[in-house]
């Protein structure tokens, strides 16, 4: 045994040195191609006149490199305008100044109920840095005490990057407040851009592009069940009449999230802006967290932070007198052109290659705040994830193949998805566990991780501090999930989704034909949560162990019905099971992972339909508007219910699972899997 732990010992830190090495060595290949960057942005300026920077107007600020020129105003900071191959103003210049390019914020004291819009502008315009090569501006806004309760407690500092050589600029905002401010909430951070009318075609991802509709098409639509959902029935190309129009329906999730924009697909000479975003370690939420991307306006965002497919359970929450401070950003803002029927498809193909360039370029080296941290004095850490359930594979100790690892700020198990202040960091481990986290900012994390396949979330139970320049080897962890017993009986798949199981069709009259023949994105339409009362008018969904099938008989949210007359009324579904055997005296455990709740209560009985009170119930829970933003998740929970043995029969069992909450069309759950375990067994 000794011998075979060496042996062990010695393939786990050899396959450890040898991905260090590997990552060196990526390091060292990153240098070389910033040199060669370097040299190749020194001949390009020899044939170049060098960025202007023109400062002379007293109420704006034009940076142009050549390639673009940019108009600011001063010292407010908004993005007046962005002159692009022959167009004058890429942005929508019939908008007012303060709402073509800007940063905003929405936020609330914690009294408060109603939150606030507050579009950011400077108060103090600086230049960070000029030569022929490189302008960095700043657009400080301070706080006073004079402002309290009329704008948020924050220093906030937008800066602009404009570069030689490059297609576009950057921009990056700075969030600081001192010890002894108030306490305040802050729900969302964004930078957004309204562009002119002619970009006409959106691309979000390689299968989720189109034309699109027009903004004046929204206006003359039919307002469905809130107002960013739209029915266009006086669209002025028709091909349009009859779809529906939501914003949330071009959303993805932060890890998905990296470029997308609109090209004006029926010039000549096709222009395409992109908003590139080189790391989510500034976003809120992690990996999974759902965020918006580019819809009608035409509009695309860069979304730092926000509640959606949330709730107010993510919010940016700073007590009285709390200090803080944090880079959001940079991300690249990205035009290109090209000529041809096939413009539209190599804008995009050229959008994708710039954001890895970006990707392969982070952290950059030549933001010019102290307070963005360099690739030079970042931390990495490296290591293995294994599984052990005692009920599955005989208690081996199996890979956690394709794992989400990730640092965040050090917090209960999971409260990373919840985490919105801190930096994260988060990689996907490989098919044998291996993890390797690089461009950590310096600081104090805990490590979260959760594996597709099982249930619960792993949390390391030692602080890691990293330091500048500092790597960290850990040895191979071992997670092991929540587990009672042997498993009796399972539903659906354990990666945090409703994915796998049934989603209906879309109303004909209610569709985005951007996802019709796209079975994997068919959840992405409006109105399906009013397919289950299509699906089940009089009765509710009744699931048989054994004989059902989840993909095609379990609906994908368990939501009310609709009555009539905007009248709704809970619903109660049933899982049916046989226990063939005697039952073992003991408690069983039904793990019971949700993937969305919003306004909900989920109450589970056992074999009684009618008991007064249930055998478990969550209370009113959640607020992550999955359902209704065409999702299928929002926050994840995890139950571990106990069931007395006396719960359980010999024979046919039924489990009632009653969403008793019923004022609206799309409150409700959706269950990520749901698995009943019997008592423990010997020996285990």
């Amino acid at each position: 045994m000794k011998g075979r732990s060496q042996r062990v010992f010695f393939l786990f830190w050899f396959g450890m040195t040898l991905r260090l090495f590997f990552l060196l060595g990526a390091c060292s290949e990153k240098t070389t191609r910033k040199a060669m960057r370097q040299n190749h942005s020194t001949q390009q300026t020899t044939s170049n006149p060098g960025i202007i920077l023109n400062t002379k107007n007293s109420q704006q600020v034009v940076v142009d490199n050549g390639i673009v020129s940019v108009n600011f105003s001063r010292p407010k900071g908004y993005v007046l305008g962005m002159s692009y191959k022959g167009i004058d103003n890429i942005l929508e210049d019939d908008n007012e100044e303060q709402d073509r390019g800007y940063l905003d914020v929405v936020w609330n004291t914690p009294q408060s109920k109603n939150s606030t819009f507050e579009r950011i502008f400077g108060t103090n315009f600086t230049v960070i840095a000029s030569d022929d090569n490189f302008v960095e501006l700043s657009f400080l806004r301070t706080w006073t005490s004079s402002m309290n309760g009329s704008s948020v407690p924050m220093n906030i500092d937008i800066r602009y990057i404009l570069r030689s050589g490059d297609s576009g600029f950057y921009a990056y905002a700075i969030f600081n407040r001192p010890e002894g401010w108030p306490a305040v909430e802050i729900d969302q951070i964004r930078i957004v851009f309204k562009l002119k009318s002619r970009f006409n075609y959106m691309a979000i991802t390689n299968e989720r592009q189109r034309y699109m509709p027009t903004k004046k098409d929204r206006e003359t639509g039919q307002e469905l069940a809130y107002p960013e959902a739209v029915l266009l029935t006086k669209p002025v190309n028709q091909e349009f009449r009859g779809e529906v129009d939501d914003k949330y329906q071009y959303a993805c999730e932060n890890k998905d999230n990296t470029v997308h924009g609109w090209v004006t697909a029926d010039a000549n000479d096709p222009v395409g802006f992109w908003m590139i975003t080189p790391s989510n370690e500034f976003r809120n939420g992690g990996p999974t967290k759902q965020d918006l991307t580019s819809h009608v306006g035409p509009i695309t965002l860069a979304m730092f932070v926000s509640t959606h497919y949330a709730g107010k359970e993510v919010t940016m929450s700073f007590q009285e007198g709390e200090a803080y401070k944090k880079v959001f950003g940079p991300v690249f803002v990205y035009v290109n052109s090209a000529s041809g029927e096939d413009g539209t498809l190599s804008l995009w193909s050229d959008a994708v290659q710039q954001q890895a360039k970006e990707v392969r370029s982070w952290p950059y080296e030549f933001p010019k705040s102290v307070d963005f941290i360099p690739p030079s004095q970042r931390g990495i850490v490296l290591g293995r994830l294994l599984v052990k359930d005692s009920y599955y594979r005989g208690g081996k100790h199996v890979y956690a193949d394709n794992a989400y690892v990730g640092l965040a700020l050090p917090g209960e198990t999971g409260s990373w998805e919840k985490e919105s202040k801190g930096y994260q960091f988060w990689t996907q481990a490989d098919t044998k566990g291996f993890f390797l986290i690089n461009n950590i900012v310096p600081g104090d994390y805990n490590l979260y991780a959760w594996v597709p396949g099982f249930i619960g979330d792993y949390r390391y139970n030692v602080t890691i501090n990293i330091k500048k320049g500092g790597v960290i080897t850990l040895d191979s962890l071992v997670f092991v999930p929540p587990r009672s017993g042997p498993t009796l009986w399972e539903i659906g798949f354990p990666d945090r989704t409703a994915a796998e199981f049934y989603i209906p069709d879309p109303y004909p009259t209610l569709m985005n034909k951007l996802y019709n023949k796209k079975p994997n994105q068919k959840f992405r339409n409006y109105g399906l949560w009013d397919r289950y009362t299509d699906l089940y008018p009089n009765n509710d969904l009744v699931f048989t162990v054994g004989v059902s099938n989840y993909n095609k008989d379990w609906f994908f949210a368990h939501v009310s019905r609709n009555a009539g007359n905007k009248t709704y009324q809970p619903t109660t579904w049933q899982i049916v099971f046989e226990h063939p055997n005697e039952v073992v005296k003991g408690n069983y455990t039904l793990q019971l992972a949700l993937a969305c709740t919003s306004d909900a209560n989920l109450q589970i009985r056992f074999n009684n339909a009618g008991a007064k009170n249930p055998d478990f119930g969550t209370g009113k829970i959640g607020a992550d508007s999955a359902i209704a933003r065409h999702g299928v998740h929002g926050l994840h929970r995890l139950f571990s219910i106990s069931v007395k043995s006396d719960r359980i029969v010999k024979g046919k069992n039924t489990i009632y699972l009653k969403q008793a909450r019923a004022k609206n069309a799309y409150q409700g759950v959706m269950y990520d899997y749901i698995r009943l375990e019997g008592p423990p067994s010997t020996g285990k």
